[in-house]
């Protein structure tokens, strides 16, 4: 039997405190990726108690995604924005999401990003990466973006730090070991660069705007 909202909203407050939880239940967050980063992000602002996500990805599920990414082996071929919104529901079924298949580009993502005061960049592709930042940071300047930036290897988790780039430009990872750059991805360490960037989104949301 699933719990009631007023439940699960008393569930939260017991862990995070009633006027907390409060920010968070009123929060909207767009989430931009739902891949490694993406979806273990989406899946702690949810566990969190976060109101609203957006989920955009254009991407399927793959068996090589297995390894780091929140979805089940019967999921391979759906598309992943579709299957994380259905996954979310079991975990956060009093959270209102919303599962975009679309691929961000400059002409759209101020209209898919419209109404989200905090976005997460979770791409794997630098250029995409670069591509999102730089449109936010010039067209929303209202908008807070946190960004991930070097979660690959097997390196130390100890080098993936959290940066404040800007009044409202967050920047988490080592800076070095980016997908593109063939160094492998590790589940566990793609999950501590998740970490970093689902914690800085609640910080924002609690008023707390230090890295």
């Amino acid at each position: 039997m699933i719990p009631t909202k007023e439940e699960f909203f008393n569930g939260l407050a017991a862990k995070h405190g009633a006027e907390l939880q409060k920010k968070f239940a009123a929060a909207s967050v767009a989430v931009c990726g739902a891949g490694g980063l993406g979806s273990n992000i989406a899946i702690a602002l949810a566990r969190a108690g976060v109101g609203r996500l957006k989920i955009i990805d254009f991407d399927k599920i793959e068996i090589t995604n297995l390894n780091r990414q929140q979805y089940f082996a019967d999921q391979i071929g759906l598309f992943k924005a579709q299957a994380l919104k259905e996954n979310l529901s079991k975990i956060a079924p009093y959270c209102e999401v919303t599962a975009e298949v679309a691929k961000i580009t400059e002409e759209n993502v101020t209209s898919l990003l419209k109404g989200f005061p905090i976005v997460c960049e979770a791409f794997d592709k630098a250029e995409a990466k670069a591509m999102l930042v730089n449109a936010i940071l010039e067209n929303m300047p209202e908008t807070y973006l946190v960004s991930g930036s070097g979660m690959a290897s097997l390196n130390s988790a100890n080098s993936i730090k959290t940066r404040k780039i800007t009044d409202r430009f967050y920047l988490c990872g080592d800076l070095t070991n980016d997908v593109d750059a063939g160094d492998g991805l590790f589940g566990a360490r793609v999950l501590v660069c998740a970490a970093h960037q689902a914690h800085t989104i609640l910080r924002i949301i609690a008023g707390e705007f230090e890295a």
